[in-house]
């Protein structure tokens, strides 16, 4: 079993960053993604609160993953794990919210999977360095869209 664990603080407010990560359409715009498929994704909200069941299908160049929202805690925590991947297996997720004293927020992204012996090699350092890339980008956005709020 693999595992990465990125933490990030923002100085943007919980309800902020939250509304971003439960709305799969705004992840392009601060993620390392580069769009959301909807022909493959599932049960997404119109209104942009996913739901505990949805499938949220991502390209990033030609590849496609799907999250399955497991869990959702308002402002605090959202979990997911794979429901289709072709690179890892036994995906989980989650991305904990804690505000600060400064109230802004404490982002933790970590997660665990399983991959082949050969992608074993190369993918725990790729997907650390890519997950730290998608908090970061989450963070940033979240200050800008707060700003200009």
């Amino acid at each position: 079993m693999h595992r990465y664990d990125v933490r990030v603080t923002t100085r943007a407010t919980p309800e902020t960053v939250w509304k971003l990560l439960v709305d799969a359409a705004s992840w392009p715009l601060w993620s390392t993604v580069d769009s959301l498929d909807t022909t493959r994704s599932v049960d997404l909200d119109p209104g942009g609160d996913d739901r505990v069941g949805a499938v949220r299908a991502f390209r990033t160049g030609r590849t496609v993953t799907g999250e399955r929202i497991t869990e959702k805690v308002e402002q605090r925590l959202l979990a997911y794990e794979d429901a289709f991947n072709p690179s890892m297996h036994n995906y989980r997720a989650r991305i904990e919210l804690r505000p600060t004293a400064s109230a802004g927020t404490a982002i933790r992204w970590y997660g665990e999977y399983e991959t082949s012996r050969l992608l074993g090699w190369v993918m725990p350092r790729h997907l650390q360095k890519f997950m730290r890339g998608m908090a970061e980008g989450l963070a940033r956005y979240a200050e800008e869209r707060q700003s200009s709020q």
